[in-house]
């Protein structure tokens, strides 16, 4: 099945150049496709806020090809169609008795999507989403399905689970599973900018998975959102003075003024660890079109002066600001990870639907972040230049080189990937 209507991005800030969209329902008819095709890329849920997706040629979307959850129970594993959205794979799990280590903000991306880029929650433990994924199985140019796995792969696994979609259409992943826990969750308000400098390792430590939200209108923490494993510090309950800030006495929406309907349970009530880890429940989606998004993630050890930094430009900032949210992510050995060797914090901005008015803040938030070689998020907007953003990556060379390996006649390339990648046709910034 395949189709030439106009195709835009979830955020709707993106057109698509490509000519149509192929749905193929069954792996040999998905593999037909990619030989005969001179270019293609995959396209998942659409969330990513740039051109990382797009296509000179065509779009494949895996969704409707056959659907796998098997479960492993010896081996700790869930293998998944790449299709699959993480609320719908959490749900079947949470069913069986088991669950993934982390969640991002959003259950309604795609598990290949997300791990593609290097999508992540938060926790000083946890590492991004893409940490979990301990096989993959893809069709690479020619055709051919091939099989790599954390054991077996080594190096070269290392370099194809964070992969942008350049190596191939990716059919199946296989993640690690861990026994299903409930998660407590609790949010302090108005948490002073002095209590953060002095105490954020203390702050970012002190749940499974924590996040910060700010508005940058004032030198103060909106919200601290912390979400506790129920066999965590169970005994205690939260005080109601923390560090200056004060436990919220209902529940709250990151943003001031909206509901909080569409947000995971709070007050400390226990839960499935799928419907309290993510911010926004499953049932509902986000809403269309309202947003756009830039994040980059820092070593950790510099995340009191880099966000000092940010501070000295918050009047540009505020402006075109929806919401910002700070969390940790932990290290990983995979090549084009955002949090590849480096503990990390990721500093993210949600920003008004206007490209012109948000591309000279992206501009000035890069630039104030430089010091601290902040690496963007694959999937979100950044103008930084492709020379900088090579040097942050030491594998970026081994990549290049796998991905000609894997794709000699540059069937998965596009404009994004030839600059940012291997610096070709590297003329202007890419941020939309």
């Amino acid at each position: 099945m395949r189709t030439t209507e106009q195709l835009t991005n979830w955020a709707g800030n993106i057109t698509f150049h490509a000519g149509e969209l192929h749905r193929p329902s069954t792996l040999p008819e998905l593999q037909r496709l990619v030989a005969g095709s001179p270019r293609l890329r995959a396209l998942g849920a659409g969330h990513s806020f740039n051109r990382i997706a797009d296509s000179a040629g065509d779009l494949v979307s895996v969704a409707h090809l056959p659907r796998v959850m098997e479960l492993d129970i010896a081996g700790a594993t869930v293998k998944v169609s790449a299709g699959m959205r993480y609320g719908e794979l959490a749900r079947w799990l949470a069913d069986r008795g088991h669950a993934l280590c982390n969640l991002g903000s959003w259950p309604h991306i795609s598990v290949a999507g997300a791990c593609a880029t290097g999508t992540h929650g938060s926790g000083d433990a946890n590492g991004n989403l893409a940490t979990a994924v301990s096989a993959i199985e893809m069709v690479t140019a020619d055709g051919d399905v091939v099989e790599l796995d954390r054991d077996t792969g080594r190096d070269e696994f290392r370099g194809s689970v964070v992969a942008l979609g350049a190596l191939g259409v990716v059919t199946r992943l296989t993640l690690d599973v861990v026994p299903a826990y409930q998660v407590r969750q609790y949010v302090y308000e108005n948490l002073p900018g002095d209590a953060l400098a002095e105490h954020f390792a203390e702050i970012v430590a002190s749940a499974y998975s924590v996040s910060l939200f700010t508005d940058w209108c004032g030198p103060r923490i909106n919200q601290v959102w912390l979400k506790r494993r129920v066999d965590e510090r169970e005994s205690e309950p939260p005080p109601r003075r923390w560090l200056g800030a004060t436990l919220a006495d209902g529940p709250r929406h990151p943003r001031a003024g909206l509901s909080a309907a569409s947000c995971t349970e709070q007050m400390g009530v226990p839960g499935p660890w799928h419907e309290r880890l993510p911010l926004s429940r499953f049932e509902f989606s986000p809403s269309r079109g309202a947003e756009l998004q830039a994040e980059y993630l820092l070593p950790r050890r510099h995340a009191v002066a880099a966000l000092a930094a940010v501070d000295r430009i918050r009047d540009r900032i505020a402006p075109v600001l929806q919401i910002s949210e700070i969390r940790t992510v932990a290290a990983d050995d995979l090549w084009l990870s955002p949090s590849y060797r480096r503990d990390s914090v990721a500093i993210h901005f949600t920003l008004v639907p206007d490209t012109d008015a948000v591309t000279p803040v992206i501009a000035a938030v890069e630039e104030v972040l430089a010091p601290y070689a902040a690496r963007p998020h694959w999937g979100k907007l950044f103008c930084t230049d492709p020379a900088v953003v090579r040097g942050l990556y030491e594998r970026m060379p081994d990549f290049v080189a796998l991905r000609r390996r894997y794709d000699p006649t540059g069937m998965f390339r596009n404009d994004l990937l030839d600059r940012y990648l291997s610096g070709e046709d590297a003329d202007s910034a890419v941020h939309s």
